[in-house]
């Protein structure tokens, strides 16, 4: 079984890698609404490959958004089924100017391929696509494989939650598999055990009723950047702790036992301001860095505007000035009860020479897989045999909206193997994909469903 694998792999490498690469020219932005033709020819795509590959069945089906794609291969009901679950929408390239090649033109450089959404997340869904294929052609099927392949998640998945509950027999499955998620390297691999949730709102904040000339009035009427700027400012305190009254008041404080754990992951702390080009590392004091992104909350600004931003200088007092602000959560925090309470904090704190409205983005909750389930232990031994080391279990930093609500409607728990890395600039211009990542991500998930049948 294993030498039919690697031996089908690496026939067909090339190919693999053209057909990633096709994808990856798609623009599939799922927050541009130009970008609505793309998609659907990405989606379209995704559905003839998985036939391709040997799914029995696959359709685009619709949703009040961005179509999602369902395929399935079913080999023996009496067999357990593992339902692979990715999306097919990227990030805005955004932007253009710092990305060395165009965002949807691949090049391949240093065994890397550069591309938005090569990790995030069409090379990871990719690659259980040709996972499918290797045991397809290679008649070593041990489960069954349904895969559910949206379009929206990098929009806060609004329609997939719908979605799921109209479908749930079709999407009846035994276990949920993601990639969508990183490793520590491919020298100290490593699973995900939980991902944060997500809370993303706008704060606008308007002063007088039109742009004013900042020598005539300025020291005389607030400056709606100055007290955006001030109301920012006053969400962390000295040692960089939240300072909205109940933030923390659900979470979930990680183990002594647990922090032992996440201790044990190979960290270099000079390396890793090295490769960020920073001269010190900033978070919640009495926590390490691996700490801050996985066990802790956060609020981060997102982006901030308001003024004159052309070439030159203008002296104008801005009417208006606004901001994107997002909060990671943690067990047990609410995305309903964290946003309510940032729209709120923000009209509370604002000034009366002022005007503040706040709205809701998207949201998502936080999640956790115990590592005693058959499904991650399943996955730790395919790690452990494609890599000869046992996978350390960490926590995510980033979120995926969906995890809640895929294991409330289906019942089943969700594992992630991600075979990206932290530093392949996700959301950000000029990102990557290892090749190598690729190759292996393919190779090690057959394992899992090998593995998956017999526990």
């Amino acid at each position: 079984m294993q030498t039919a694998w690697k031996e089908y792999q690496e026939k067909n490498q090339q190919r693999f890698l053209d057909e990633m690469l096709e994808l990856l020219r798609i623009p599939s932005i799922s927050a541009k609404s130009e970008c609505k033709d793309d998609m659907r020819k990405c989606a379209e795509m995704v559905k003839q490959r998985l036939l391709d590959s040997g799914a029995d069945k696959a359709e685009v089906m619709e949703t009040e958004g961005h179509p999602v794609v369902y395929g399935e291969k079913i080999i023996d009901p009496s067999k357990p089924t593992v339902l692979v679950y990715g999306h097919y929408d990227v990030q805005p390239p955004e932007p253009l100017e710092l990305w060395h090649s165009g965002p949807f033109d691949p090049v391949i450089k240093d065994g890397k391929v550069y591309a938005r959404g090569s990790a995030d997340d069409k090379g990871q869904f990719y690659m259980h696509v040709k996972a499918l294929e290797t045991m397809v052609k290679t008649n070593t099927m041990a489960t069954n494989i349904k895969f559910l392949i949206e379009g929206e998640e990098e929009v806060g998945s609004p329609n997939l939650g719908k979605f799921v509950s109209q479908h749930k027999e079709k999407l009846k499955a035994d276990v949920i598999l993601i990639s969508d998620s990183s490793m520590i390297s491919m020298e100290n691999p490593s699973l995900d055990i939980g991902v944060r949730g997500l809370s993303y709102i706008e704060v606008e904040v308007t002063g007088a009723n039109r742009d004013l000339h900042s020598g005539t009035y300025g020291g005389a009427v607030a400056n709606p950047i100055i007290i955006l700027a001030k109301m920012i400012a006053s969400l962390h305190d000295e040692n960089n702790h939240v300072t909205i009254p109940g933030f923390y008041d659900d979470v979930v404080n990680a183990s002594k036992e647990e922090r032992e754990l996440m201790a044990k992951a190979p960290y270099n702390e000079q390396e890793y301001k090295d490769e960020l080009g920073i001269k010190e590392t900033w978070g919640e004091k009495g926590f390490t860095t691996g700490e801050r992104t996985g066990i802790r909350p956060t609020i981060e600004v997102n982006g901030i505007w308001g003024g004159y931003l052309g070439e030159g200088a203008k002296t104008v007092l801005p009417s208006k000035a606004t901001a994107k602000i997002s909060a990671r959560l943690v067990p047990n925090q609410s995305s309903r009860k964290i946003t309510d309470m940032l729209l709120e904090h923000f009209k509370k704190i604002a000034p009366p020479s002022v005007k503040v409205e706040a709205f809701e983005h998207h949201g998502g909750e936080p999640y956790m897989t115990p590592i005693d389930s058959k499904g991650y232990k399943a996955a730790a031994k395919a790690v452990q045999t494609t890599f000869g080391k046992e996978p350390i279990p960490v926590r995510g930093g980033g979120s995926i909206p969906i995890c809640s609500i895929l294991e409330k409607e289906l019942g089943i728990k969700i594992v992630f193997m991600g075979f990206g890395l932290d530093n392949d600039n996700l959301h950000s211009p000029n990102e990557k994909y290892n090749l190598e990542n690729y190759y292996k991500g393919i190779e090690t998930i057959p394992y899992f469903h090998k593995f998956f049948a017999q526990e």
